[in-house]
């Protein structure tokens, strides 16, 4: 079994009301440090195969279909076999 671990992001152009929110908390909490906050997205799909190529087609596919809005987002995944992502 193969795990895609994807992130989505927001593309650097793209205004982040909630990190911005994240960032003032932070600043009131005396984290005064911290200047910017951008809150992304983290999925965890299983895939019952052991073949990285076609689940890589698959993994990128759902992203760009469903995942990742592609005017304001990016994304990319990483595969691990189930048994070394447990670990």
């Amino acid at each position: 079994m193969l795990v895609a671990k994807i992130f989505v992001c927001l593309k650097p152009n793209v205004l982040d009301p909630q990190g911005k929110a994240v960032c003032n908390s932070l600043q009131q909490l005396g984290y005064t440090n911290v200047i910017e906050a951008r809150v992304s997205k983290y999925i965890e799909l299983t895939f019952d195969s052991d073949n990285e190529e076609s689940t890589w087609k698959e993994t990128d596919k759902i992203c760009q279909e469903l995942l990742a809005n592609p005017n304001t987002e990016h994304y990319w995944f990483t595969l691990e076999n189930k048994e070394e992502s447990q670990s």
